[in-house]
């Protein structure tokens, strides 16, 4: 230190003002702005990372959230819709769960079964699982990226194409080529009551920045989207017969650090909103589902929403009546403390975002 200079220490308290919340190791977490979760769910015992929301068509207010614990010995957690855990829906013992989602009216042996899928990391494989009841029909798991060197397969969506009913699902790895890095499956029926895989492509590009693991999929209007996440997000066709070129890459300059959980809100004529993590900034980015009216494949920034979820990473959002607390609809997102946070949409959407 110099001689003859002085320094004047200040607790951050002093910067901080009346709109940061101080968080325990003094750093700022949350402005008093950020939206409350209606519940938060009992917590996992590893690593909570992906959530998703079966609907129960015969009572919604009875639909299920399924959250993964991703560890080697981890599993899928159920939660009702104030977040309490459902152990006999719970499927423990299994190795690294990381993504989730959900699909309706798989046809299997005669009848139609919806279902839970999720990549089970640490074994190159993916689980899927009856809804509700949660049993397994994969058999023990379906071998994923077996043309690959690495595999380690991380994020998930399901595809179902309306045309047909026909269910896909797509996958990305830990690493993988610029250029064909997800891969499309098939779930077929395999007879004795089980499912699988059928390789239909490779397709969507690749920044090698960091990695890729948020995907999700807009059923109606027929698109995939991904979290490229160091670069941007990416938009492809979901019907592998519709071709490979990527329609979007938006969000480039929207995001503080890393692009993480995506989400679609979803109204009747189409239109609605694409919710993005961004990750260390506690907040979620919205873009417009339908695009613009020149281009529906330009997303332009909306608005930034800051959540009380900390780091959040996988996130899911429906528009479907949930009962008397969830009229138009339910965001859930993870947590970095073992949790998942449940929200009325009423909520999210304030004044400036409509609700179906």
């Amino acid at each position: 230190m110099s001689e003859g200079k002085t320094f004047q220490l200040y607790a951050w308290e002093d910067f901080a003002g009346d709109d940061l919340i101080i968080a325990p190791d003094g750093l700022p977490e949350h402005t008093k702005n950020a939206i409350q979760p209606k519940y938060i769910t009992d917590k996992v015992v590893y690593d909570s990372d992906d959530p998703a929301i079966w609907i129960n068509k015969s009572d919604p207010s009875k639909s299920i959230i399924i959250g993964t614990d991703k560890e080697d010995g981890g599993g899928l957690y159920a939660y009702d819709l104030h977040g309490k855990i459902i152990k006999e829906k719970c499927v423990p013992n299994i190795d690294r769960p990381n993504n989730v989602d959900i699909a309706y009216d798989l046809k299997l042996g005669g009848k139609k079964v919806d279902i839970a899928v999720t990549t089970e990391r640490s074994k190159n494989q993916l689980r899927v699982f009856s809804l509700p009841d949660m049993k397994p029909i994969d058999g023990g798991g379906l071998p994923v990226f077996t043309d690959r060197v690495i595999k380690d397969p991380m994020g998930i969506a399901l595809y179902a194409n309306p045309k047909d009913g026909v269910i896909y699902a797509i996958v990305g790895p830990k690493d993988g080529p610029s250029k064909g890095y997800l891969t499309q499956y098939r779930i077929d029926n395999a007879g004795s009551g089980n499912v699988k895989l059928t390789k239909i492509r490779d397709f969507g590009h690749y920044s090698g920045v960091k990695e890729i693991e948020a995907i999700a999929v807009d059923n109606e209007l027929g698109f995939v989207y991904y979290s490229d996440e160091a670069f941007g997000v990416r938009k492809y066709y979901a019907d592998p017969a519709k071709g490979d070129e990527e329609l979007a890459l938006f969000g480039t300059k929207d995001f503080g650090r890393d692009i993480e959980g995506i989400s679609i809100y979803k109204m009747d004529d189409g239109t609605g909103y694409i919710l993005i993590s961004d990750q260390q900034q506690n907040t979620f980015n919205v873009f417009p589902r339908e695009g613009s009216k020149e281009n529906p494949h330009n997303h332009k920034l909306i608005k930034s929403i800051e959540l009380m979820t900390l780091e959040s990473d996988g996130s899911e959002v429906t528009s479907v009546n949930l009962g008397p607390e969830f009229p138009s609809g339910m965001f859930v997102g993870m947590s970095t403390d073992k949790t998942y946070h449940i929200y009325d949409w009423r909520d999210i959407a304030g004044s400036d975002l409509k609700s179906r």
